[in-house]
């Protein structure tokens, strides 16, 4: 059964859609099976996996419109891809009404999830019902924490999310670990903020920081992740070293 990574943090601007795309593409290039799920109505992660997200079904299709998620997925060079679209901003107006309203996406997934090695959900950035639903699917929670001071506030109350997601929805849920995205290790901040977080949280900080790379940025452009961009790049190379980390990890049953 693959396992399934929501990538959340309800900060915007962290580097989680980066983050789910480039991990896609270098699990994908390890050669496993993944899919990514893009939960966000802003459909950034469907954009930079090269998918016209107004010529394909969508995540809403599929959590409101009852199409099977096979029949959505889209295949691509880097992984496997459910796309979200504009559609997807009402959801959580319209999933308010439904029975079992936080359990819709887990049940809609459970279908494919045999198919996959690893599903990974980039979340909105918010704590709503599209969030819950992912975090309720999800087997751990990998959160991007940018290296900024006011990135530390808002962890905490993703933290608090999570605990309360597993008291009252889903008991299993783990923390995958924290990311630290954006870093630049020649100024102070950065290396105050990973000093906090280290001391903090020192069994879930990868050891491997994601740096601010131009090609990173540039990549979503053209509708490629950054690997594929730019292998050479400081932000594709960390990607590979980030992921082989998780995988490391993986093995050693962390998450």
């Amino acid at each position: 059964m693959g396992k399934v990574i929501a990538i959340a943090n309800q900060k915007g601007g962290v580097g989680k859609s980066t983050t789910a795309i480039n991990m896609c593409a270098s699990l994908a290039y390890r050669g496993l099976k993944v899919l990514l799920v893009d939960c966000d109505p802003q459909g950034n992660a469907t954009t930079g996996m090269g998918v016209n997200k107004a010529k394909v079904k969508s995540v809403y299709d599929v959590m409101l419109r009852d199409v099977p998620a096979r029949e959505a997925v889209c295949a691509t060079r880097f992984g496997s891809v459910l796309a979200s679209n504009a559609d997807l901003a009402g959801a959580n107006i319209e999933l308010v009404n439904l029975p079992g309203r936080e359990y819709v996406l887990m049940h809609k997934l459970s279908a494919i999830r045999n198919n996959y090695d690893y599903i990974l959900i980039d979340c909105p950035p918010s704590l709503e019902l599209l969030t819950l639903n992912a975090l309720i699917a999800a087997d751990s929670v990998l959160v991007p924490v940018q290296s900024e001071f006011y990135a530390l506030e808002g962890l905490v109350d993703l933290m608090n999310t999570v605990r309360l997601t597993r008291q009252r929805f889903n008991p299993a849920l783990k923390m995958e670990g924290l990311v630290l995205t954006m870093y630049d290790n020649r100024t102070k901040l950065s290396l105050d903020v990973e000093s906090a977080l280290r001391e903090r949280f020192p069994e879930l900080v990868y050891e491997t920081t994601i740096p601010r790379n131009v090609r990173l940025s540039e990549a979503p452009s053209h509708g490629k992740p950054c690997l594929a961009y730019d292998s050479s790049s400081k932000g594709a190379r960390a990607y590979l070293h980030l992921t082989n980390e998780f995988l490391k990890a993986q093995r050693k049953g962390r998450g």
